[in-house]
């Protein structure tokens, strides 16, 4: 289920990061990122009953940050200090789970992948509150869809294994 809603999240990150860098508008891009949290939370609900509660909380944290984004872009608010707060959580979140991977579970792919969502965390909250500009988060993200959603996802699913 996971390695599905990996390929999902990219339907959600190439278009916010396309809408930050001028293509797209506000109300489609909120669709979309609505679309996916709903899949990335009720995925989350999905690993929990099939016994994977570790994987559950990565994604609810991340499903819910894509609510929020959505509610922002649909509603169209005009400050994102709430996408940005709800973001700094999860990146503490990313951050605990980056540590737990490479402590506990022992697999460094997956530890790079959650440091790089600490980092594209870290960037929307500092985006929010006019302290990095949107074509930088945008680029983080299109650089991420391959190295964090997309390796892990085809890889895993081809049943070959990660890189490291």
């Amino acid at each position: 289920m996971t390695l599905a809603i990996l390929i999902a999240i990219s339907l959600m990150w190439l278009p916010v990061a396309l809408l930050f860098l001028g293509y797209g508008e506000a109300k489609g891009t909120g669709a979309i990122c609505a679309f996916v949290g709903i899949c990335v939370v009720l995925g989350a609900f999905i690993n929990v009953i099939q016994g994977d509660a570790f994987t559950a909380g990565l994604l609810f944290a991340h499903g819910l940050l894509y609510c929020t984004v959505a509610f922002a872009l649909l509603a169209g608010l005009e400050s994102m200090h709430s996408v940005g707060n709800v973001s700094l959580t999860v990146a503490i979140v990313s951050f605990i789970y980056m540590m737990m991977y490479y402590h506990v579970k022992g697999s460094n792919y997956f530890t790079l992948a959650c440091a790089g969502y600490t980092v594209l965390t870290l960037e929307v909250w500092l985006n929010a509150y006019g302290k990095l500009s949107g074509k930088i988060l945008a680029w983080s993200l299109i650089i991420w869809v391959p190295i964090g959603l997309y390796i892990p996802a085809f890889l895993l699913l081809a049943g070959k294994p990660l890189p490291f």
